[in-house]
């Protein structure tokens, strides 16, 4: 199955240069649809034209974007090396009472 999604900059070009592996989304009706061997089209919400397609390889669930980031480095949910990675860093997506109502999910992808 292939999936659309939208990314800002930067998570797009992590993805991009191969060092973000880990997409992090709320655990709703439309990623509940996501299964491993699935491709998604990760495209700019600047940029519609640019775009990038990955490989689901692994979907991990949990309660919160709390549990989520103690299970993965940094690295690959995006961050810089020098960066802190803060679950509250995701409320700007998504807030607490959606985390509770949904959970999260943490797709891991391959670029191909």
């Amino acid at each position: 199955m292939l999936h659309e999604m939208k990314l800002h900059e930067d998570p797009f070009n992590s993805i991009k240069n191969g060092t973000k592996t880990i997409e992090m989304r709320m655990f709703d009706e439309k990623r509940k649809l996501i299964q491993v061997g699935d491709k998604i089209i990760f495209s700019l919400y600047s940029d519609n034209s640019r775009s990038i397609i990955v490989e689901v390889i692994n979907l991990h669930k949990f309660n919160n974007f709390s549990e989520l980031y103690s299970n993965f480095n940094k690295i690959s949910l995006g961050y810089n090396k020098d960066e802190i990675a803060d679950p509250k860093d995701m409320e700007k997506y998504y807030s607490q009472e959606e985390q509770s109502k949904h959970g999260v999910l943490a797709i891991e992808i391959n670029l191909i």
